[in-house]
């Protein structure tokens, strides 16, 4: 039966749910079991539903189940490439819609929904910058293309870590003569991406979006996409309200995509200020904390 009181208590809102000086959000034990309307799901992959060995967890597959008999999306939303997503949920390839590239590219029932690409001259100057940064040898680029990912490093320990990410992975003697449309470039840095992000991408930050998306990770993207704008695209083309949405998320890239839901929950390895945006704190990934939300949410 669905436990109105607890869904109705909550504000209906499009704006962000949580504030930045809360020291943590509510735990997800607060929300009474039952069904609270929840009709799409939107999670992050790496430190919020994957296992640390990078593997969907057995749990989650009768959870896909529950909803899909009642009428629920389920959304994977990751900076890992759409074929690599695929990939990850082949047994239930019907099941689920796809917003990959951290949120360039959208996928729903296999049709493209939105794809948000860099101009070339963009592409150009993030493979000149890592090309000449101080420690280039410790960042390693990914041009990741509609039709497939681009590398020029072929060190073992730098295509192992885009490996993980980038199914089709292909290698090439220059990057800026790819041809492919570019929805985003990766940078893997074997040091701390945070710090470099400012040191060497601060000047391309005033004209594209740079996100610091894992520990390692840094992507450059359009301004005009996020996480947050994929979620909304989707809830438009599926007719779901913010209201009956529910998203998870672990990192700096997931921050836009907390605004776009009623039902937001930060991993309890979250990032500080994803803790401090989202309106739950939920498990952590190790403790399979997405699948225990989602039965409480669903009263499964």
């Amino acid at each position: 039966m669905r436990s109105g009181s607890a869904s109705n208590e909550l504000p209906e809102t499009d704006g962000p749910l949580g504030g930045s000086t809360a020291p943590a959000p509510p735990s997800w034990s607060s929300i009474p079991p039952g069904d609270h309307g929840v009709r799409l799901v939107v999670c992050d992959m790496d430190g919020t539903l994957l296992t640390k060995a990078g593997t969907v967890p057995d749990t989650f597959w009768p959870l896909l189940e529950v909803m899909r008999s009642r009428g629920v999306t389920f959304v994977p939303a990751s900076g890992r490439q759409y074929a690599t997503l695929a990939a990850l949920f082949e047994r239930a390839a019907d099941e689920v819609s796809y917003i990959a590239e951290n949120g360039c590219l959208v996928v729903h029932s296999g049709v493209t929904v939105s794809a948000t690409c860099l101009d070339v001259d963009i592409v150009r100057q993030v493979v000149q910058a890592v090309r000449e940064a101080p420690g280039a040898t410790e960042l390693g680029l990914v041009v990741c293309g509609l039709d497939s990912a681009y590398i020029e490093r072929t060190d073992p320990a730098f295509v192992a870590e885009a490996a993980k990410y980038y199914a089709r992975l292909e290698r090439v003697e220059d990057l800026t003569a790819v041809t492919d449309k570019v929805l985003k470039l990766a940078i893997y840095d074997f040091t701390d991406a945070e710090r470099t992000a400012e040191r060497v991408f601060g000047s391309i930050a005033a004209r594209e979006q740079v996100v610091v998306s894992g520990k390692h990770w840094i992507d450059i993207m359009s301004r005009d996409a996020d996480k947050g704008r994929a979620v909304r695209s989707l809830q438009e083309t599926l007719g779901i309200p913010p209201a009956r949405t529910a998203v998870f998320g672990d990192y700096l890239n997931d921050l836009e995509m907390l605004n776009a839901a009623r039902w937001s929950f930060a991993m309890a390895n979250a990032h500080p200020e994803v803790r401090a945006r989202a309106r739950y704190l939920a498990p952590a990934d190790d403790e399979d904390g997405v699948v225990t939300v989602l039965s409480r949410l669903f009263g499964s």
